[in-house]
């Protein structure tokens, strides 16, 4: 049976990608905050509460795990998310490459995806004011440090523009550096869907040191 560390399981995607673990055969390790917000009962899971932007404290809990999924977000409401992702993100992948763990999955942002030649979602104007510190700086996290990153098998998985709870459906589309748009020129996930996808890469890896992203 695969084991996993599920880093941010609480949160929006986070708890979304722990269902999605827990109806497959995988052993899951939930890290949070606030243990108390896991209301599920389940054999394979464990939950520990953990300090993340520790390096040493991520390197414990993650050792003899197959791969670390990483929901980590500071808060869309936190003030200092600029700084607080780019503080504790290094610390998260310096705590799992020294477990000696081989893959790292993130959830990433659609702000460095392209809408065209050369403009990132982030360069439209469209994300609101009130995120946009967090959106830079994880896309600064992925394209200033994980792009350079060559000791660990990565995976940054870019949601669609818009991701909000739905359907499991499993129809749809997946791509590489560009927004994913459907035919009103739309960008949408289901976090079930994304949910989905992201199990699908780590029980079959197709992607290895890059961003893929997806959308209907």
């Amino acid at each position: 049976m695969k084991k996993i560390v599920l880093i941010g399981a609480s949160g929006f995607v986070g708890s979304a990608i722990l269902n999605e673990v827990l109806s497959r055969d995988i052993k899951v390790t939930a890290v949070v905050r606030n243990p108390e917000k896991i209301k599920i009962s389940n054999p394979n899971l464990t939950i520990i509460k953990a300090d993340v932007s520790s390096a040493s404290e991520v390197t414990e809990f993650s050792k003899r795990s197959d791969a670390v999924i990483s929901a980590y977000n500071p808060g869309w409401h936190n003030p200092d998310m600029y700084n607080e992702t780019l503080r504790v993100y290094p610390e998260i992948l310096k705590g799992v490459k020294n477990a000696d763990v081989k893959r790292l999955l993130i959830v990433g942002g659609a702000g460095t995806l392209f809408v065209a030649p050369g403009k990132r979602v982030v360069d439209t104007g469209a994300i609101p004011e009130e995120i946009i510190g967090g959106v830079k700086s994880l896309g600064e996290f992925y394209l200033n440090t994980l792009t350079n990153e060559k000791s660990i098998d990565w995976v940054f998985f870019s949601p669609a523009g818009n991701i909000s709870p739905g359907k499991r459906t499993g129809n749809y589309r997946l791509g590489k550096d560009d927004l994913i748009i459907d035919e009103k020129g739309e960008s949408n996930i289901s976090v079930q869907d994304y949910a989905k996808a992201m199990i699908d890469e780590l029980e079959n890896p197709q992607h290895h040191q890059e961003r893929f992203t997806i959308g209907y």
